[in-house]
């Protein structure tokens, strides 16, 4: 049998233990994935009469990568907020919306152990041959918006080594779940001072197109075990980068004001879909939501001069999100589905 593109598929799962050796996926993966072996071969250098040497070699290292994209759903970021930042339960909102909330970490008591994450289990290949990779965790994610087009997320794990498997059947119920992405053209940008109050000041005739990069800070450790892949995640320092094209208005004319007079600046994007099956007026989220709330100074706005786009002048500003003393903040994502547990 001869691999076909189109039957190719990603499944992905939480683990119950990182790394467990029995877990399986539960969902398919919405998008594009790939399981890619790491493995190290080394031929070391000899001298022994033989032209080219001989075939005499060895693995030092084993391990994989994980590449999840697509379109980013209501429900699917979960996954990768759970792996990347650390594991949350939703809280029930006053109509049916569940609301998942992730405030990335600043001080030594936030959730920074390998027991914080979400690990996963994800397999992937086609009609030919699969590949299984354990202890999935997310070292970096990039999320982009544009107008017109659904948020796009690409996302890099670090896994255990792969191994060939055949596909865990999911079955096909979960085609309609999630069914929702989120929309780049339904998105509202606010911009205050750290000082002030976040999501006060929307920029309603500024803001273009958007890319976050998070750095998670989750990393292998090294094993000491015995295993040539690695035996547990660490989490060091991590780094959150928004780069921002903003229409040359007088909004992005204070922007690089800021920029110049390293003011700390409050950005708020929020997303927003369909309304809940269940609404209620003291509820915070009667409608599908994803909120990023992220605190720091521009490291550059405007620094190149006026740019042209298709006959348009625009500003370029890159946000190095990073704690504010006057806020207390840092980061928050928010992500309001209707589902108290992921697919």
């Amino acid at each position: 049998m001869t691999g076909v593109t189109a039957l190719e598929k990603t499944l992905i799962g939480v683990e119950a233990s990182a790394g467990g050796s029995t877990d399986t996926p539960s969902t398919h993966w919405r998008g594009m994935g790939k399981v890619k072996d790491r493995l190290e071969v080394v031929n070391p250098p000899e001298r022994v009469g033989k032209v080219g040497g001989t075939t005499r070699s060895y693995i030092p290292r084993k391990g994989g990568e994980v590449t999840l994209d697509g379109d980013a759903t209501f429900e699917q970021l979960c996954y990768i907020k759970n792996a990347g930042i650390y594991a949350t339960d939703p809280t029930t909102d006053a109509g049916s919306a569940q609301v998942w909330t992730w405030n990335v970490q600043v001080n030594s008591t936030d959730s920074l152990s390998s027991s914080d994450l979400d690990t996963l289990v994800v397999e992937s290949g086609d009609n030919n041959e699969a590949e299984r990779a354990r202890y999935c965790f997310v070292r970096e994610y990039t999320e982009s918006g544009r107008q017109g087009e659904a948020l796009q997320v690409n996302a890099i794990l670090g896994t255990r080594a792969p191994s060939t498997c055949t596909f865990t059947s999911v079955g096909d119920t979960d085609f309609q779940n999630p069914a929702q992405s989120i929309l780049g053209s339904l998105v509202a940008l606010y911009i205050d001072d750290s000082t002030g109050t976040i999501g006060t000041t929307q920029a309603s005739e500024t803001y273009l197109e958007h890319t976050l990069r998070h750095r998670t800070g989750w990393v292998e450790l090294p094993a000491r075990d015995g295993r040539l892949d690695f035996s547990n995640v660490k989490h060091i320092d991590d780094e959150i980068l928004l780069d921002v094209v903003f229409e040359h208005t007088g909004e992005a004319v204070t922007e690089k004001t800021a920029w110049r007079n390293e003011t700390g600046r409050a950005l708020r994007l929020q997303f927003t879909g369909d309304d809940m099956s269940t609404t209620d007026a003291g509820a915070t989220y009667n409608a599908y939501t994803y909120r990023m709330d992220l605190y720091g100074k521009w490291l550059t706005f405007g620094a190149e001069g006026l740019e042209d786009q298709d006959g348009d002048n625009i500003y370029r500003g890159t946000l190095r999100v990073a704690w504010d003393a006057d806020a207390d903040e840092k980061a928050t994502f928010i992500i309001a589905n209707e589902s108290s547990v992921l697919p």
